[in-house]
């Protein structure tokens, strides 16, 4: 059983998936309060589902990807079992985490988007150092690290972060705007002006706000 906050159908607005039809698998439960979280809800209601239900609902939408996301879905064990079974039916699956948890356990034929805390979240210093490792190509597994901007202060921080880590070199790298913070053209502009090896990543369900099918 996995406590499942809500399943749903849309187009994915994150990650470079992006633009393609997704089932959402939205766990309940968050360690981290980041100050600009927009799945409050998340945090406690849900409901215990068992594997079965979860993936009859998912068949039902016929979709190839499927999204994990939550709050934090590696809260819960019984999460791997869940992406094993959908990677073994052919799903193109992705992993939304903080990287306050460890993905040493991750099937690697996932995709992990490391969603790192930057320090105007409330929450910089969560991230799992062991987590880089673990995501290198040494275990295969894909991995994309994504840091969302709230100020000049994210920035230069998310910035050095990466040259630390040589995340730049090794992996893909979003740097996302935080919605009603700072500018999607302020963020583009600095990028160009810092030569920054990122992808501007905005969030897509921000500006279509696509009707889904809810429910479980």
């Amino acid at each position: 059983m996995i406590k499942i906050n809500e399943i749903f159908y849309s187009i994915q607005g994150e990650s470079t998936y992006a633009g393609n039809r997704t089932v959402f698998i939205r766990t309940t439960g968050c360690n981290l309060r980041c100050t600009y979280c927009d799945t409050k809800y998340s945090y406690h209601e849900g409901e215990f589902l068992s594997l079965e239900k979860i993936l009859d609902v998912v068949k039902s939408h016929d979709a190839e990807y499927i999204c994990i996301t939550g709050g934090e879905p590696l809260l819960q064990p019984e999460i791997h079992k869940l992406i094993n079974i959908l990677c073994d039916q052919g799903h193109k699956v992705s992993l939304e985490t903080s990287g306050s948890k460890s993905v040493k356990h991750v099937d690697p034929r996932v995709k992990i988007i490391l969603d790192v805390k930057t320090p105007d979240s409330g929450a910089a210093d969560s991230f799992l150092l062991e987590n880089i490792d673990f995501s290198s190509e040494k275990h295969r597994i894909p991995t994309e690290y994504k840091f969302v901007i709230s100020s000049e202060k994210d920035l230069e921080w998310s910035e050095q972060f990466c040259r630390q880590y040589d995340l730049f070199k090794n992996f893909t790298v979003l740097f996302s705007p935080s919605h009603g913070q700072v500018s999607e053209k302020w963020l583009a502009e600095r990028i160009l002006q810092k030569k920054l090896k990122v992808m501007l990543h905005l969030q897509q369900h921000k500006y279509i706000w696509l009707p889904t099918q809810r429910g479980v």
